[in-house]
């Protein structure tokens, strides 16, 4: 039976610099086996604060009302610490897709494994889609504007 919730695997680097290559997907041939499992996945990387910043930057452009998550997200990308936290912390996208069927998650899971314990990579997470395993979205209240 098919799992009715779809998964997302992320990865963070330990430091600034490995983070930048990471998210300009430089070459460098100390990245070359992550992006070997990348590419053997289909999966591409993206930095979850380049994430935020485009969700502030799309929320701005189009009316904040319409994007609950605008000021957590806005406070975020602002706070020097979360900045340089989310700097290093990566989403994977496999063929184009933010969330995948488990069998996909677990696989990429399992072709990055090697590399948090080779040191290349700092930490793996892989996260669900079921509401009961993550926090949910602040409720606003209709006098918010």
């Amino acid at each position: 039976m098919t799992s009715q919730w779809k998964y997302q695997v992320r990865f963070d680097v330990s430091d600034s610099t490995t983070a930048d290559s990471v998210r300009r997907e430089l070459r460098d041939p100390v990245l070359a086996p992550l992006f070997d499992v990348l590419a053997e996945h289909r999966a591409a990387p993206k930095c979850q604060f380049d994430a935020f910043a485009e969700y502030v930057a799309a929320a701005e452009e189009r009316g904040v009302e319409n994007y609950p998550l605008y000021e957590w997200t806005k406070a975020t990308i602002a706070d020097p610490a979360k900045k340089e936290k989310y700097l290093k912390s990566f989403t994977l996208y496999v063929d184009e897709r933010e969330i995948y069927a488990k069998e996909i998650a677990d696989a990429l899971e399992a072709g990055l494994q090697p590399l948090a314990t080779s040191g290349l990579i700092a930490r793996i997470s892989k996260y669900d889609t079921n509401p009961a395993n993550n926090p949910q979205p602040p409720q606003r209240t209709s006098d918010q504007g």
